[in-house]
C-alpha cells in the first residue's frame, strides 16, 4: 500500500489549542485555516507556497501530544492491512479511519487528495518528524509494525541503540522515529524539528513562548507555550538525515 501524503498532528487540549496554534504557525511560517470539524477541533497550518503537511487537533481529554495521518488511495484496504499487523481500529469514519498500533500510539488513514508538493525549510528548521516513545516491553513489537505497514518507507536502526528510523520515500513531507523509553508508560508521540543551527531556532522559539527543557547530543527538549513537548534536532533540515 503506497503512501500518497503525510500529516504531522499537533494534538493539544481545547484550552490551550489557540496558543498552540499561534505558536505553530509562527515557527513554520504558515497560517491557520477555518476550524472545522463537528466540534470545531481541527486546524490545517497552511504554507503560502507548497501542500499543508500539518494539522492541530484539540483533544478532549489527556495532555496531547502528536500523531501522523497517512493519506492513500484506497483507506479501507490500508487499514485492513494495519488490522492484518496488529492495529486496532479506534473510529470508523467512513472515509477516515482512526487506528491505534500494537503499543498504543494513535494514527489515522485518509484518503489523498492530490497533495504532493513539500513546504520549505523555515528560517533554518523544517517539522518533519514524529517520534513515538515507546515502553520497553512494546519496543520490539512496535517496530515490526510500522516496518510492516510502512512496506517502501525506508525501515533501519538509528543512530543510538533506543531509536529505529523509518524514512519515507523522497518527496512525503513527514518521517516517523521510534525511541525506546527507559520505563513502562503508555505510548505516546511529540514533534521534532531538523535545524541547521538549534540554538538560533532555540532562541527563536523562546522568543515565542516555548522554553527549554533538557539538552542532549543531538537534540534539545522544548516546552511549547501551551505545555507541548517537541525536540529541536541536529538533524539537516533538507535532507532529514544526520549531519556529517
Amino acid at each position: 500500500m503506497r503512501i500518497r501524503w503525510t500529516y504531522a498532528f499537533i494534538d493539544r487540549p481545547r484550552e490551550a489549542f489557540d496558543t498552540a496554534c499561534h505558536f505553530w504557525t509562527a515557527v513554520t511560517g504558515t497560517r491557520l485555516s477555518e476550524l472545522r470539524g463537528e466540534h470545531s477541533e481541527f486546524l490545517t497550518l497552511v504554507p503560502d507556497d507548497a501542500d499543508a503537511c500539518l494539522k492541530a487537533q484539540a483533544v478532549r481529554s489527556g495532555d496531547g501530544g502528536a500523531h501522523l495521518d497517512f493519506c492513500v488511495d484506497d483507506v479501507r484496504e490500508f487499514a485492513e492491512s494495519a488490522k492484518r499487523l496488529g492495529a486496532s481500529v479506534v473510529a470508523d469514519l467512513g472515509s477516515l479511519v482512526v487506528l491505534r498500533s500494537p503499543g498504543g500510539q494513535s494514527f489515522c488513514a485518509d484518503p489523498w487528495r492530490g497533495q504532493s508538493s513539500r513546504p520549505g525549510v523555515v528560517r533554518g528548521s523544517r517539522l518533519d518528524q514524529v517520534c513515538v516513545d515507546v515502553p520497553p516491553s512494546a519496543y520490539d513489537a512496535e517496530v515490526a509494525f510500522w516496518s510492516g505497514l510502512l512496506a517502501d518507507w525506508t525501515s533501519r536502526p538509528g543512530a543510538l541503540p533506543e531509536f529505529h528510523v523509518v524514512e519515507p520515500p523522497p518527496g512525503l513531507p513527514v518521517r516517523l522515529l521510534l525511541q525506546r523509553l527507559d520505563e513502562e508508560r503508555p505510548a505516546s508521540a511529540h514533534l521534532d524539528l531538523a535545524c541547521a543551527d538549534v540554538e538560533a531556532t532555540r532562541a527563536r522559539h523562546e522568543e515565542l513562548g516555548a522554553v527549554f527543557v533538557a539538552g542532549f547530543p543531538g537534540w534539545t527538549v522544548m516546552r511549547d507555550p501551551a505545555g507541548g513537548t517537541y525536540c529541536l534536532t541536529t538533524r539537516d533540515p533538507e535532507t532529514g538525515g544526520l549531519r556529517v
